[in-house]
């Protein structure tokens, strides 16, 4: 299958991902969206576990409060630069993180601290897009990025008890 520009277009939209990056993607999936995507994930995983050693020195503070007024989470989503930080697309993340946390009241960050089953806030599927975790969104994004990204903390309040 010939790889146009309307086909990387497509693939780029869709993920946020360079241009040369899903030209890549789309060549080893033989011109396979569906495919590229899946190879496009995969190497995100590779690429957070190259930048894990590096260390965050900026971040967004960002909060999601339900449209009822009765639930509302707070997420601390940091990343190694400024640069990053006021991206408008990393701020968009930090919210969407917020609001997934308002709605599935996760009790954990990470899967070491989960217990009795319980999925922690990365191993979760996400609440847009079921068919990703949240730890496939940090791992996207740091591959869109090229930077280490993290969340450090949440919090999630509720007037229902």
């Amino acid at each position: 299958m010939e790889i146009t520009t309307e086909i990387i277009k497509e693939l780029r939209d869709k993920t946020g991902i360079s241009v040369m990056q899903c030209k890549k993607a789309l060549e080893e999936a033989g011109g396979d969206i569906s495919k590229a995507e899946t190879i496009l994930m995969s190497k995100s995983a590779e690429i957070a576990g190259k930048k894990s050693d590096r260390t965050l020195g900026a971040g967004v503070v960002s909060s999601y409060i339900h449209s009822t007024g009765s639930v509302g989470a707070m997420v601390e989503l940091m990343c190694e630069t400024d640069f990053v930080a006021k991206n408008e697309e990393f701020k968009s993340l930090a919210r969407d993180i917020a609001m997934h946390i308002s709605a599935t009241n996760p009790r954990f960050l990470k899967t070491e601290e989960a217990t009795d089953g319980e999925l922690a806030l990365v191993d979760q599927p996400f609440i847009k897009n079921p068919e990703v975790t949240i730890i496939n969104l940090i791992q996207s994004a740091t591959q869109k990025f090229g930077e280490k990204i993290e969340i450090s903390r949440f919090v999630r309040f509720s007037t229902a008890s």
